[in-house]
C-alpha cells in the first residue's frame, strides 16, 4: 500500500517549509531511511527520510517550492502501484493573482485599475503565503516592504510577525544596490544580509571601546552565591545577565540611547525592550526580552536563558524575534575582545561584550594587585547620537559594575 511522505514539523511554530534539495526522481526505489529531501523552516533545517521501502510512485513538489506541514511531498509504494486520486496531487498552488479592480467615474466614465495585490510597486510579483497575506492586510503592512524568507522569497507568517517600520528605509537613501544585497544567499541567511547590509549603508556607525573594572562584581557574585541558600543555576549572576541589567539600568539614565530612527522619524522608546544576539546553526538571531526594565535579576537571568533556548530550538514565538530598542552581543565566549558590533535597525545602538580577562596593577600603597577587566564595544548611529552621550552611557554601565549591590534595587 502506497504511503505518504509529508512535510514534517521541525518546531512548535512551524507552519510551513521548504523543500532545499531533492535526493530522488519518480521511478527510483528506495529504502527505509534513505534520506528523500532536505527541507528548511525559517530556523531549522533537516532531511526527511522515507519510513517504508519501494518505488517513489509520485513526487508532487521541486527544489524551492513551499509547503505546508503535513502536507505530502511524495509517495512510495510498490512498482506499478496505482496512487489513489486522493493521494495524488497535493501541491500548495500560488495564490492567484487577482484582476485589477476597475472603478467607473460618474463624470468621465473613464476605467482606472487598482494594483493587483500579488505585485509591488515596481510590478515584480510578490509570493507569499495566504496566512502571511491576511496577517499583513490586518496590520496594514506592505508587502512589497517585507523581506521573505521562503521558498522562491516567499514571504510567510513569520516574516510578518518579525516586520519592523524600519524595514523600510527612506527612499532617498537607498539606491539601485540594495537589489542585489544577499545575491546568490537564500532563506536566513539572504534576510540576515539584506539587514547587516541596510544597517551599513543608511547609518553613521562609529564604535566606542573600553574596558570597565569587574573585580567587585565578580567578589560580589561569589558572596551572594556563599550566602544563598538555594541554588542559583537559572543564569541569575552569570556575566551576561549582569550585564544587561546594568545596561537596562543605564538606558533610565541615558534614554537617547533606548530608541528607534527609521523613515526619517527618531522616537524614544519608554519601555526598555532587550534583544539578545543569539546565534544558532543557521545564523544570527535576535529573541528579545520584553519589559526588561520591569524584571528582578533573577527573572531577567531566567528569561534570558529561556529565550535563547527557545530561539536554538526553533520554538521561540514569532513576535518574540522583534520589537527591540537595544541589543547585546556577546563574544566573550569565543575570546574575542573587541569587535564592531553592527546596529540592529531600527535601534540606534548596540553593546558588544568581549571576553574576561586578569590584569595586574597597583594600588595605592604599590603593591601589585589582579584586575578583572571586561571589554565594552559600543556601536552607535552618529546621526543621533553624539560621542558625549555615547560615552557618558559605557561610563554609567561601568559605575553599575563597579558597585554591584546597585543591580539589586
Amino acid at each position: 500500500m502506497a504511503k505518504n511522505i509529508v512535510m514534517p514539523t521541525l518546531g512548535l511554530t512551524m507552519t510551513e517549509g521548504t523543500i532545499e534539495t531533492l535526493y530522488f526522481n519518480e521511478g527510483d526505489a528506495i529504502n527505509t531511511g534513505d534520506v528523500i529531501a532536505e527541507i528548511s523552516s525559517e530556523k531549522l533545517s533537516s532531511p526527511v527520510e522515507s519510513p517504508v521501502s519501494g518505488t517513489i510512485l509520485k513526487i508532487n513538489v521541486q527544489e524551492g517550492d513551499v509547503l505546508p506541514i503535513k502536507e505530502v511531498i511524495a509517495i512510495v509504494g510498490e512498482e506499478g502501484e496505482e496512487v489513489a486520486s486522493d493521494e495524488q496531487d497535493k501541491d500548495v498552488p500560488d495564490v492567484p493573482e487577482e484582476a485589477s479592480e476597475e472603478v467607473s467615474s460618474a463624470s468621465t466614465k473613464e476605467e482606472t485599475s487598482s494594483k493587483p495585490r500579488n505585485q509591488g510597486s515596481d510590478g515584480e510579483r510578490i509570493f507569499a503565503t495566504p496566512l502571511a497575506r491576511k496577517m499583513a492586510e490586518e496590520k496594514g503592512i506592505d508587502l512589497s516592504d517585507v523581506n521573505g524568507t521562503g521558498g522562491n522569497h516567499r514571504i510567510t507568517r513569520l516574516d510578518i510577525d518579525r516586520y519592523v517600520p524600519s524595514e523600510k528605509v527612506v527612499s532617498s537613501v537607498q539606491s539601485k544596490d540594495t537589489a542585489t544585497w544577499g545575491i546568490g544567499l537564500s532563506g536566513m541567511r539572504k534576510t540576515i544580509a539584506q539587514r547587516m547590509m541596510e544597517s551599513v549603508q543608511t547609518t553613521a556607525q562609529v564604535t566606542n571601546h573600553r574596558k570597565v573594572d569587574i573585580t567587585n562584581l565578580m567578589a560580589f557574585r561569589k558572596e551572594i552565591k556563599e550566602k544563598v541558600s538555594r541554588p542559583l543555576n537559572k543564569g541569575e549572576l552569570s556575566i551576561n545577565t549582569l550585564v544587561t541589567r546594568a545596561v537596562i539600568l543605564a538606558l533610565q539614565e541615558n534614554r537617547e540611547l533606548n530608541a528607534w530612527y527609521h523613515n526619517g522619524i527618531h522616537e524614544v522608546q519608554e519601555a526598555i525592550h532587550i534583544g539578545m544576539a543569539t546565534d544558532i546553526e543557521e545564523g544570527l538571531v535576535v529573541p528579545v526580552i520584553r519589559e526588561a526594565d520591569q524584571m528582578t535579576l533573577s527573572q531577567l537571568g531566567s528569561t534570558i536563558a529561556s529565550v535563547a533556548s527557545q530561539a536554538r530550538n526553533g520554538s521561540l514565538p514569532g513576535d518574540l524575534y522583534s520589537g527591540s530598542t537595544f541589543t547585546i552581543t556577546n563574544l566573550g565566549g569565543a575570546n574575542i575582545e573587541y569587535f564592531t558590533p553592527i546596529i540592529n535597525l531600527p535601534e540606534v545602538a548596540i553593546l558588544g561584550v568581549g571576553t574576561l580577562s586578569d590584569e595586574l596593577a597597583l594600588d595605592t600603597e604599590g603593591t601589585v594587585t589582579v584586575h578583572q577587566k571586561l571589554p565594552l564595544s559600543l556601536t552607535y548611529d552618529h546621526q543621533i547620537i553624539d560621542g558625549a552621550p555615547a560615552s557618558r552611557f559605557l561610563e554609567t554601565v561601568s559605575e553599575y559594575l563597579n558597585d554591584p549591590y546597585r543591580l539589586m534595587l
